[in-house]
């Protein structure tokens, strides 16, 4: 076990929890067959497996998260994407508005 696949799992349970959802269920609402999405979903979790990118994006999708939520690689980096997508969007409005002077990626 990786310390990503741990880190994963841990963001995975923490959405998870956040929204009110058993593993099952989120596993079910996920696309993932019913006799198995506990038991996936708890593996996940545990970071005993990591699930292919397909299966993340059902996951944030059934949670109502970014995928990147998942793959960033600081907690307090996951904290602000996790944040940022359950804020209003005039909170995130002010927070575009907060960040327009920093510089951004230069254009390709």
């Amino acid at each position: 076990m990786t310390k990503e696949s741990e880190q994963w799992g841990v963001r995975l349970k923490q959405a998870r929890v956040a929204a009110g959802l058993s593993q099952k269920s989120l596993g079910i609402e996920a696309g993932i067959d019913q006799f198995v999405a506990s038991t996936r979903i708890n593996r996940y979790e545990l970071g005993v497996h990591k699930p292919d990118l397909l299966t993340a994006k059902n996951l944030a999708k059934a949670l109502g998260v970014p995928v990147a939520f998942f793959y960033a690689d600081e907690d307090e980096i996951a904290d602000l994407i996790y944040r940022y997508s359950k804020a209003k969007p005039s909170v995130q409005q002010k927070i575009q508005s907060l960040l327009s002077d920093t510089p951004g990626p230069l254009p390709v």
